[in-house]
């Protein structure tokens, strides 16, 4: 797949995981999406295939990996990369193709 086939996949994966997220009762602010640097190299947020959420619940901010277990384990259901998986743990971390 093309990599603007995979940021149109992505775009339509991302409202999915808000949706869910508000359904469950989470707030969200929205953190990188796409970014020049400041991340490490060849990072999904410089294909515009990543988003971090900041995540809270009941006015809290909510920043374990464990934390955003539920919306990881629907993110990977279709077919995303979860930060929460990999060996340096980043929970708020979510891709799509890594």
């Amino acid at each position: 797949m093309r990599l603007g086939e995979m940021q149109e996949k992505f775009a339509e994966m991302v409202p999915k995981l808000l949706e869910f997220a508000f359904a469950n009762g989470y707030k969200i602010r929205l953190g990188d999406t796409w970014a020049r640097d400041g991340h490490k190299e060849g990072s999904f947020h410089y294909k515009k295939l990543a988003i971090d959420l900041n995540l809270f619940k009941d006015g809290v901010f909510l920043t374990k990996t464990e934390d955003h277990r539920s919306l990881g384990e629907f993110w990977k259901s279709i077919d995303g990369t979860w930060g929460g998986d990999f060996k340096h743990k980043d929970g708020n971390h979510y891709s799509y193709g890594e």
